[in-house]
């Protein structure tokens, strides 16, 4: 049986104010959240730290770099996903939907080869009780690939599954608009010189034509019928977000300009964008800023997206950089938000009867840094 533990004198962030007190846990649960400070000699003084629910991961490729660490390097599978599940822990994430990817622009891209294996090696640590983080799947479908619809039925059924992201990479739109930027990435990622870019370009184009509108609405249903809450990613255009209300999406990941983001928003989904992209101010591919969607009151969630540390450090600058967030709001978007799409009601928030995941967070002049985390009231860092 488990004793009662209690964390006391913290700053306390609950889904309305800050509220400096303690916090009793119980058998993984909160028991009572108060704003008396504890004299009792086993409560563990917090001297004035954050206490903050444990963070809601949606979408992390963090898991990628663990498997290929070099080109043409295969890491083994189950050590490669407890690296990514310390970096996660390490980062005050203690709920994560690892994002796979189903179908890929590129035939020979190392996520076609290792999405099996990644799900399985995710699968095997849970089993064997080696994970520190909880992880769920999150299947982000390139619906322009000619194989992904039999790739996403492999996994349609599993109840991991979370989150379905319908993504369309072909070149000179949503996330590529500018073909600049699309040349630099791709060339840079697969070493292609001008005339294989080229015909990358079209061949991708031509298969946008051939697959994406069916394949679109094929996941579409399949989802629909297993309740599995969907994302758009990278709509740049009114017309993209129509698309994605008539899909039935709930959430808007990565807008590539102002106008999207501001009409998802308007219609009630939720926009989630990078935490790399608050803390580097601006997107690697040319975008909109998520600092500006912040500042305009229309980003709702934020994701670590490729940096797990990146995650503390949004929430500050959402904070403290003009986002017009109070410190609450700023943690709703990496907790209690993304716990509600994933249908997470037993989490994300600081509450009596929720699971005590939970991270101590101090103040190293202006710098936030996760000191110790909590899932369900058991210490794993």
């Amino acid at each position: 049986m488990m004793t009662e533990t209690i964390f006391t004198n913290a700053k306390i962030v609950t889904p309305d104010r800050v509220l400096e007190g303690s916090v009793k846990i119980n058998e993984g649960e909160i028991t009572d959240i108060s704003d008396n400070v504890s004299g009792l000699p086993a409560a563990t003084d917090f001297d004035g730290d954050y206490l903050m629910p444990g963070f809601v991961e949606l979408h992390t490729d963090n898991l990628e770099k663990h498997f290929a660490p070099r080109p043409g390097v295969d890491w083994p599978q189950v050590p490669a996903v407890l690296a990514h599940d310390s970096q996660l822990a390490a980062s005050g994430i203690t709920t994560v939907l690892d994002a796979l990817s189903v179908g890929d622009l590129n035939e020979n891209s190392g996520r076609l080869r290792n999405l099996d294996k990644m799900a399985g090696a995710i699968c095997e640590a849970r089993e064997r009780n080696l994970l520190r983080t909880d992880h769920y799947l999150h299947l982000r479908c390139e619906v322009s690939h000619h194989a992904m619809l039999e790739l996403f039925e492999e996994y349609q059924d599993d109840e991991n599954v979370r989150l379905v992201s319908l993504m369309d990479h072909t070149p000179g739109q949503r996330q590529f608009t500018r073909m600049d930027k699309y040349a630099e990435y791709y060339q840079g990622k697969y070493g292609m010189n001008d005339a294989e870019l080229e015909r990358f370009i079209e061949e991708k184009r031509i298969n946008q034509q051939r697959y994406s509108a069916q394949n679109r609405v094929a996941i579409v249903d399949r989802c629909r019928g297993r309740g599995i809450p969907m994302a758009s990613h990278d709509d740049a255009t009114p017309e993209h977000v129509d698309e994605a209300l008539e899909n039935g999406v709930t959430v808007a990941e990565f807008p590539t300009t102002v106008e999207a983001a501001k009409k998802a928003h308007d219609a009630g989904l939720k926009v989630l964008m990078g935490a790399p992209n608050l803390v580097l101010g601006g997107s690697h591919s040319g975008n909109v800023s998520a600092m500006e969607l912040g500042q305009a009151g229309v980003l709702d969630i934020v994701s670590s997206d490729y940096v797990p540390s990146s995650i503390i450090q949004g929430v500050f600058k959402l904070w403290q950089a003009g986002a017009k967030k109070t410190l609450p709001e700023a943690v709703a978007t990496v907790s209690r938000t993304p716990a509600q799409i994933a249908c997470l009601s037993d989490r994300g928030e600081i509450a009596p009867g929720l699971k005590a995941d939970l991270i101590r967070v101090t103040m190293d002049e202006d710098t936030p840094v996760v000191a110790n985390v909590w899932r369900a009231g058991e210490r794993i860092i």
